[in-house]
């Protein structure tokens, strides 16, 4: 596996901690037991990952909100 491969997968990893975090602090919130900053925290983080979505992503570049990502070539 190269570097690249593992900082790419940390970063994933990352991502799921943090996903796992929002959802708790969502459930927590909605049942009274944390403040509204962790509700606006989630919000804000839910959006963010939905707004990375491919299909989110697709629809935006469709309506000319987002321009394309340049395409990612191996550099061997």
């Amino acid at each position: 596996m190269s570097m690249i491969e593992k900082h790419g997968q940390a970063a994933q990893d990352t991502a799921r901690v943090v996903d796992v975090a929002a959802a708790s602090t969502m459930v927590g919130s909605l049942m009274g037991y944390f403040p509204a900053i962790a509700a606006l925290f989630t919000i804000v983080w839910t959006g963010i990952r939905i707004y990375e979505t491919d299909t989110v992503q697709s629809i935006l570049m469709r309506w000319g909100l987002v321009k394309a990502k340049p395409s990612q070539e191996a550099d061997d």
